[in-house]
Protein backbone atom coordinates (compact mmCIF):
# COMPACT_ATOMS: atom_id res chain seq x y z
CA UNK A 1 0.00 0.00 0.00
CA UNK A 2 1.48 3.45 -1.37
CA UNK A 3 1.56 6.39 1.58
CA UNK A 4 1.26 9.56 -0.58
CA UNK A 5 3.73 12.45 1.36
CA UNK A 6 2.55 15.86 0.87
CA UNK A 7 4.95 17.84 -0.83
CA UNK A 8 6.80 19.95 0.97
CA UNK A 9 7.40 22.74 -1.76
CA UNK A 10 3.64 22.85 -1.58
CA UNK A 11 3.60 23.71 2.51
CA UNK A 12 5.99 26.03 2.13
CA UNK A 13 4.22 27.63 -0.96
CA UNK A 14 0.87 27.73 1.60
CA UNK A 15 2.57 29.56 4.48
CA UNK A 16 1.73 32.66 5.66
CA UNK A 17 4.54 35.40 4.76
CA UNK A 18 6.56 36.52 7.46
CA UNK A 19 8.04 39.95 7.53
CA UNK A 20 10.35 39.23 10.20
CA UNK A 21 14.53 39.63 9.88
CA UNK A 22 16.18 37.29 12.02
CA UNK A 23 19.57 38.93 11.29
CA UNK A 24 17.55 42.17 12.67
CA UNK A 25 18.19 43.84 15.94
CA UNK A 26 15.24 42.97 18.74
CA UNK A 27 12.81 46.52 18.44
CA UNK A 28 12.97 48.22 22.16
CA UNK A 29 9.98 48.20 23.64
CA UNK A 30 8.08 51.78 24.28
CA UNK A 31 8.67 51.15 27.71
CA UNK A 32 12.40 51.02 27.54
CA UNK A 33 12.36 53.70 25.26
CA UNK A 34 10.58 56.19 28.03
CA UNK A 35 12.81 55.24 30.75
CA UNK A 36 15.78 55.97 28.87
CA UNK A 37 14.12 59.51 27.44
CA UNK A 38 13.11 60.59 31.45
CA UNK A 39 15.89 61.02 33.32
CA UNK A 40 17.75 63.29 30.04
CA UNK A 41 14.10 64.90 30.47
CA UNK A 42 14.53 65.58 33.98
CA UNK A 43 18.14 66.65 33.57
CA UNK A 44 16.83 69.30 30.55
CA UNK A 45 14.30 70.68 32.98
CA UNK A 46 16.56 70.72 36.40
CA UNK A 47 18.92 72.93 33.97
CA UNK A 48 16.72 75.15 32.63
CA UNK A 49 15.37 75.32 36.79
CA UNK A 50 19.01 76.27 38.04
CA UNK A 51 20.55 78.36 34.99
CA UNK A 52 18.57 81.73 36.17
CA UNK A 53 20.69 80.91 39.95
CA UNK A 54 24.17 79.92 38.45
CA UNK A 55 23.60 82.86 35.65
CA UNK A 56 22.99 85.13 39.50
CA UNK A 57 25.82 83.84 41.14
CA UNK A 58 28.29 83.98 38.49
CA UNK A 59 27.27 87.83 37.62
CA UNK A 60 27.62 88.38 41.26
CA UNK A 61 31.39 87.49 41.64
CA UNK A 62 32.35 89.17 38.24
CA UNK A 63 35.24 91.97 38.49
CA UNK A 64 33.53 94.00 35.64
CA UNK A 65 29.89 93.39 33.57
CA UNK A 66 29.77 91.45 30.66
CA UNK A 67 26.04 90.15 29.53
CA UNK A 68 27.41 88.44 27.17
CA UNK A 69 27.00 84.84 26.47
CA UNK A 70 31.15 84.54 27.07
CA UNK A 71 30.16 86.19 30.42
CA UNK A 72 28.20 82.32 31.88
CA UNK A 73 32.32 81.52 32.55
CA UNK A 74 34.23 84.53 34.20
CA UNK A 75 37.15 84.90 32.44
CA UNK A 76 38.85 87.67 34.56
CA UNK A 77 39.02 85.73 38.12
CA UNK A 78 36.43 85.89 40.78
CA UNK A 79 35.92 88.81 43.24
CA UNK A 80 33.63 89.87 46.09
CA UNK A 81 33.96 93.45 45.68
CA UNK A 82 30.43 93.68 44.70
CA UNK A 83 29.25 92.61 47.88
CA UNK A 84 31.18 94.99 49.43
CA UNK A 85 29.56 97.56 47.38
CA UNK A 86 26.30 96.67 48.02
CA UNK A 87 26.93 96.19 51.69
CA UNK A 88 28.65 100.00 51.97
CA UNK A 89 25.52 101.58 50.06
CA UNK A 90 22.64 99.60 51.43
CA UNK A 91 24.01 98.29 54.79
CA UNK A 92 23.08 94.49 53.99
CA UNK A 93 23.01 93.40 58.15
CA UNK A 94 20.46 95.85 59.01
CA UNK A 95 17.97 95.40 55.83
CA UNK A 96 18.35 91.32 56.74
CA UNK A 97 17.48 92.23 60.01
CA UNK A 98 14.23 94.03 58.87
CA UNK A 99 13.23 91.47 56.66
CA UNK A 100 13.82 89.07 59.38
CA UNK A 101 11.69 90.41 61.72
CA UNK A 102 9.43 91.68 58.72
CA UNK A 103 9.01 88.23 57.77
CA UNK A 104 8.97 86.23 61.16
CA UNK A 105 5.87 88.03 62.38
CA UNK A 106 4.19 87.27 60.05
CA UNK A 107 4.76 83.83 59.84
CA UNK A 108 3.68 83.88 63.62
CA UNK A 109 0.54 85.68 63.17
CA UNK A 110 -0.32 83.13 60.41
CA UNK A 111 0.42 79.90 62.25
CA UNK A 112 -1.17 81.53 65.44
CA UNK A 113 -4.93 82.91 63.72
CA UNK A 114 -4.03 80.19 61.37
CA UNK A 115 -4.64 77.06 64.23
CA UNK A 116 -6.90 78.53 66.03
CA UNK A 117 -9.04 79.67 62.95
CA UNK A 118 -8.95 76.47 61.32
CA UNK A 119 -9.70 74.15 64.43
CA UNK A 120 -12.94 76.07 65.41
CA UNK A 121 -14.09 75.05 61.68
CA UNK A 122 -13.45 71.68 61.59
CA UNK A 123 -13.92 71.02 65.33
CA UNK A 124 -16.06 72.88 66.54
CA UNK A 125 -20.20 73.70 66.31
CA UNK A 126 -21.68 77.05 65.98
CA UNK A 127 -23.91 78.56 64.00
CA UNK A 128 -22.63 80.37 60.56
CA UNK A 129 -19.60 77.74 60.29
CA UNK A 130 -20.57 77.35 57.06
CA UNK A 131 -20.75 80.95 56.35
CA UNK A 132 -17.39 81.83 57.54
CA UNK A 133 -15.93 79.21 55.47
CA UNK A 134 -17.34 80.23 52.56
CA UNK A 135 -16.52 83.59 53.51
CA UNK A 136 -12.75 82.50 54.07
CA UNK A 137 -12.36 80.49 50.58
CA UNK A 138 -14.08 84.15 49.23
CA UNK A 139 -11.13 86.11 50.08
CA UNK A 140 -8.72 83.90 48.47
CA UNK A 141 -9.90 85.22 45.02
CA UNK A 142 -9.76 89.05 46.18
CA UNK A 143 -6.50 90.62 45.04
CA UNK A 144 -4.20 91.88 47.13
CA UNK A 145 -3.58 95.01 45.47
CA UNK A 146 -7.21 96.17 45.29
CA UNK A 147 -7.25 96.40 49.05
CA UNK A 148 -3.97 98.59 48.86
CA UNK A 149 -5.16 102.06 49.17
CA UNK A 150 -8.33 101.29 52.33
CA UNK A 151 -5.04 99.66 53.64
CA UNK A 152 -3.28 102.55 53.36
CA UNK A 153 -5.33 105.05 54.93
CA UNK A 154 -6.34 102.95 57.76
CA UNK A 155 -2.71 101.61 58.90
CA UNK A 156 -1.10 105.22 57.99
CA UNK A 157 -3.08 108.09 58.46
CA UNK A 158 -5.84 106.12 61.05
CA UNK A 159 -3.19 104.19 63.09
CA UNK A 160 -0.35 106.24 62.89
CA UNK A 161 1.71 103.12 61.72
CA UNK A 162 4.10 104.22 59.41
CA UNK A 163 8.09 103.18 59.23
CA UNK A 164 7.03 100.82 62.07
CA UNK A 165 7.09 96.84 62.11
CA UNK A 166 3.99 96.36 63.17
CA UNK A 167 2.14 98.44 60.23
CA UNK A 168 4.14 96.26 57.76
CA UNK A 169 3.10 92.55 59.58
CA UNK A 170 -0.94 93.34 60.03
CA UNK A 171 -1.91 93.50 56.55
CA UNK A 172 -0.44 90.19 56.32
CA UNK A 173 -0.90 88.89 59.53
CA UNK A 174 -4.30 86.53 59.03
CA UNK A 175 -3.88 84.42 55.60
CA UNK A 176 -6.96 82.48 54.54
CA UNK A 177 -4.85 79.90 52.74
CA UNK A 178 -3.46 78.79 56.08
CA UNK A 179 -6.58 78.54 57.50
CA UNK A 180 -7.52 76.43 54.71
CA UNK A 181 -4.66 73.43 55.23
CA UNK A 182 -5.05 73.48 58.85
CA UNK A 183 -8.78 72.94 58.91
CA UNK A 184 -8.61 70.39 56.13
CA UNK A 185 -5.87 68.59 58.36
CA UNK A 186 -8.07 68.84 61.77
CA UNK A 187 -10.87 67.27 59.63
CA UNK A 188 -9.22 64.31 58.88
CA UNK A 189 -7.93 63.44 62.65
CA UNK A 190 -10.30 61.24 64.44
CA UNK A 191 -13.56 62.01 66.41
CA UNK A 192 -12.82 59.76 68.93
CA UNK A 193 -9.28 61.65 70.06
CA UNK A 194 -11.61 64.75 70.68
CA UNK A 195 -14.71 63.39 72.17
CA UNK A 196 -12.14 60.87 74.60
CA UNK A 197 -10.35 64.16 75.41
CA UNK A 198 -13.45 66.19 76.07
CA UNK A 199 -14.65 62.90 78.50
CA UNK A 200 -11.72 63.59 80.55
CA UNK A 201 -12.60 67.56 80.99
CA UNK A 202 -10.09 68.60 79.23
CA UNK A 203 -10.88 72.50 77.43
CA UNK A 204 -10.49 73.13 73.97
CA UNK A 205 -7.10 74.92 74.08
CA UNK A 206 -5.98 72.47 75.66
CA UNK A 207 -7.13 69.74 73.23
CA UNK A 208 -5.70 72.33 70.63
CA UNK A 209 -1.88 71.93 72.13
CA UNK A 210 -1.82 69.06 73.44
CA UNK A 211 -4.16 66.52 70.72
CA UNK A 212 -4.22 68.82 67.38
CA UNK A 213 -1.01 70.31 66.82
CA UNK A 214 1.09 67.43 67.50
CA UNK A 215 -0.77 65.63 64.83
CA UNK A 216 -0.80 68.07 62.05
CA UNK A 217 3.43 68.75 61.69
CA UNK A 218 3.23 68.43 58.57
CA UNK A 219 0.79 71.32 57.94
CA UNK A 220 2.41 73.46 60.59
CA UNK A 221 5.76 73.20 58.11
CA UNK A 222 3.83 73.19 55.41
CA UNK A 223 2.04 76.56 56.35
CA UNK A 224 5.34 78.14 57.33
CA UNK A 225 7.51 76.92 54.25
CA UNK A 226 4.33 78.66 51.80
CA UNK A 227 4.34 81.67 53.91
CA UNK A 228 8.02 82.61 54.28
CA UNK A 229 8.12 83.18 50.70
CA UNK A 230 5.90 85.81 50.23
CA UNK A 231 6.79 88.44 52.78
CA UNK A 232 10.33 87.53 52.40
CA UNK A 233 10.11 88.54 48.71
CA UNK A 234 7.42 91.34 49.45
CA UNK A 235 8.05 94.54 47.63
CA UNK A 236 4.77 96.74 47.12
CA UNK A 237 3.83 96.99 50.87
CA UNK A 238 6.81 97.74 52.61
CA UNK A 239 8.08 100.41 50.07
CA UNK A 240 4.64 102.42 50.69
CA UNK A 241 5.09 102.42 54.44
CA UNK A 242 8.42 102.59 55.16
CA UNK A 243 10.32 106.29 54.40
CA UNK A 244 12.86 105.64 56.61
CA UNK A 245 15.97 103.62 55.02
CA UNK A 246 16.67 102.04 58.78
CA UNK A 247 13.06 100.25 58.63
CA UNK A 248 12.97 98.94 55.23
CA UNK A 249 13.77 95.51 54.28
CA UNK A 250 16.35 94.15 51.79
CA UNK A 251 13.92 93.55 49.18
CA UNK A 252 12.88 97.60 49.31
CA UNK A 253 16.44 98.39 49.79
CA UNK A 254 17.40 96.95 46.63
CA UNK A 255 14.81 99.03 44.84
CA UNK A 256 16.45 101.97 45.87
CA UNK A 257 19.90 101.09 45.26
CA UNK A 258 19.05 100.09 41.53
CA UNK A 259 17.05 103.56 40.96
CA UNK A 260 19.29 106.10 42.45
CA UNK A 261 22.81 104.86 43.52
CA UNK A 262 23.35 101.56 41.02
CA UNK A 263 24.45 104.13 38.06
CA UNK A 264 27.26 104.97 40.36
CA UNK A 265 29.01 102.52 40.93
CA UNK A 266 32.11 100.89 39.79
CA UNK A 267 29.94 97.40 38.67
CA UNK A 268 26.34 98.38 38.99
CA UNK A 269 25.23 95.12 37.25
CA UNK A 270 27.27 92.88 39.86
CA UNK A 271 26.21 94.89 42.92
CA UNK A 272 22.74 94.51 41.84
CA UNK A 273 23.12 90.35 41.62
CA UNK A 274 25.07 90.01 44.60
CA UNK A 275 21.86 91.91 46.39
CA UNK A 276 19.87 89.37 44.42
CA UNK A 277 21.52 86.51 45.55
CA UNK A 278 21.39 87.73 49.41
CA UNK A 279 17.87 87.86 49.28
CA UNK A 280 17.97 84.25 47.55
CA UNK A 281 19.79 82.69 50.22
CA UNK A 282 17.80 82.14 52.82
CA UNK A 283 14.80 80.91 50.79
CA UNK A 284 16.85 78.37 48.81
CA UNK A 285 18.48 77.25 52.32
CA UNK A 286 15.07 76.65 53.86
CA UNK A 287 13.67 75.06 51.13
CA UNK A 288 16.94 72.65 50.75
CA UNK A 289 17.01 72.21 54.41
CA UNK A 290 13.41 71.52 54.78
CA UNK A 291 13.14 69.32 51.11
CA UNK A 292 12.66 66.01 52.77
CA UNK A 293 9.38 67.19 55.36
CA UNK A 294 7.88 69.85 52.48
CA UNK A 295 7.83 66.51 50.14
CA UNK A 296 6.24 64.08 53.07
CA UNK A 297 3.68 67.09 53.44
CA UNK A 298 1.88 67.27 50.57
CA UNK A 299 -0.79 69.75 49.68
CA UNK A 300 -2.80 66.92 48.44
CA UNK A 301 -3.26 65.68 51.56
CA UNK A 302 -4.46 68.56 53.10
CA UNK A 303 -7.64 69.42 51.12
CA UNK A 304 -8.86 66.05 50.62
CA UNK A 305 -12.90 66.77 50.70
Amino acid sequence: MAIDYPDRATDAASAPPTDRDETAPPRREPGRRREVLRPVVLLLGAFLFLFPFYYMLIGSLQAEPDTSPKGLVPTNGITLENYSEINGALNLGRSLLNSGIFTGGVILCTVVFGLLAGYALARLQFRGRGTVFALVLLVQVVPFHLLLIPLYVLIVRSYGLADSYLGMILPFAINTTAVFIFRQFFLQLPDDLFAAARIDGAGELRILWSIAIPLVKPALLTTVLLTFIGPWNEFLWPFLITKQAGMQPLAVSLANYISNVAARAANPYGAVLAGACVLAAPAVTLFIVFQRYFQTSDLGSGVKG
